[in-house]
């Protein structure tokens, strides 16, 4: 069982205007690492083990910079718990 729940906003530094072919290429990094995440307007959120979701992260960025963003930010939020958690039992009472 998936013991984190990671979001993140990722922002690449870029004169151009289309900042959402970055943004989806951040996303086909989370999409490529095989765990469950949902998009969202201002953020994704992924579940899965901790060090897991870090690394994909740390892919997140280093794609940016492989495309050539000189420099990105990215803003992430954690909930751990150890015993097990996940998005689901998060949101249920507002399904």
């Amino acid at each position: 069982m998936a013991n984190a729940l990671l979001s993140i906003q990722i922002i690449p530094k870029v004169d151009d205007q289309d900042l959402y072919s970055y943004v989806d290429e951040a996303i086909a990094v989370i999409e490529a690492a095989n765990v469950k995440y949902s998009v969202h307007p201002l953020e994704t959120t992924m579940e899965g083990e901790l060090s897991e979701l870090l690394q994909i992260v740390k892919k997140m960025n280093e794609k940016m910079s492989a495309l050539g963003v000189p420099s990105v930010i990215s803003q992430v939020k954690i909930a751990y718990r150890p015993e097990g958690i996940t998005m689901d039992e998060l949101v249920e009472k507002y399904e």
